[in-house]
């Protein structure tokens, strides 16, 4: 279309230009081309020119059509679908734990009973949660057949004088320092028994005041403690400790 209308004002304007130059000549009626063709100036610089045929509208756009952009070709993207959530798992169903016995002291043991008490604890496999503990007590080694003391050496002297006079002679003032300085002692034995029979023995002699006492000293015995023990252990050992005559179990901390 630009195309046509450019040309159109060309042509009018060339024409317009000629006919201002007298260039077309007067067109009177008595004139004949040749002569106004003569009274054009420069006539050697112009040239006929065909007249170009004027495309209709439609065949100007058909000819020229604007361009046409193309829509953008879509592209089909494979996108991973989304991993499903996996499912809570249910929590495991927890028994409840059984109360744990604390603590448990058992006995005072010789040593010949701790080594059979342990032979019987060992299918149990206590581990870390058994252990031993030696305990200091007092322990009766003897049994004494005495006199007590009168305080004094000379009421110890005159009660000596009175046991040879009833022929008895085997006797000795004690002279230690211990509670019983100035006592009599009348024989030792290893067993209760053994004293009692001497006691009654002096007493038909007409020996008064004669008495029978243990002697003590400090020994050694083997104690066992138990910690956090299931009820069916705790159980276990006391049926255990129940084949010891004399020992028991206790709570301890």
């Amino acid at each position: 279309m630009l195309k046509f209308i450019f040309w159109t004002l060309l042509a009018v304007n060339a024409v317009l230009f000629a006919y201002g130059q007298g260039m077309l000549g007067n067109f009177r009626e008595n004139e004949r081309e040749p002569g106004r063709m003569r009274n054009q100036l420069a006539t050697e610089n112009i040239k006929l020119v065909a007249a170009r045929p004027v495309p209709p509208p439609d065949a100007e756009a058909a000819a020229d059509p604007e361009p046409v952009v193309a829509p953008p070709t879509p592209v089909l993207v494979m996108t991973k679908p989304a991993a499903p959530k996996p499912e809570p798992k249910p929590e495991p169903k927890q028994e409840p734990k059984p109360d744990l016995v604390a603590c448990t002291l058992v006995g005072n043991f010789a040593p010949a009973d701790a080594r059979r008490f342990e032979a019987m604890l060992s299918p149990l496999a206590l581990g870390h949660r058994q252990t031993r503990e030696d305990v200091a007590v007092p322990e009766v080694t003897s049994h004494i057949v005495f006199i007590p003391s009168a305080g004094s050496k000379e009421a110890a002297d005159r009660k000596a004088a009175e046991l040879k006079e009833l022929g008895i002679t085997s006797f000795f003032i004690m002279n230690d320092n211990s509670p019983m300085k100035y006592a009599i002692s009348l024989g030792v034995f290893k067993s209760e028994t053994s004293a009692q029979t001497l006691l009654a023995t002096l007493t038909k002699q007409g020996v008064n005041g004669a008495k029978v006492a243990g002697r003590t000293s400090q020994g050694t015995r083997m104690a066992y403690r138990f910690r956090a023990l299931e009820p069916a252990a705790k159980a276990k050992v006391d049926a255990i400790v129940a084949r010891f005559p004399g020992q028991e179990s206790r709570s301890c901390k």
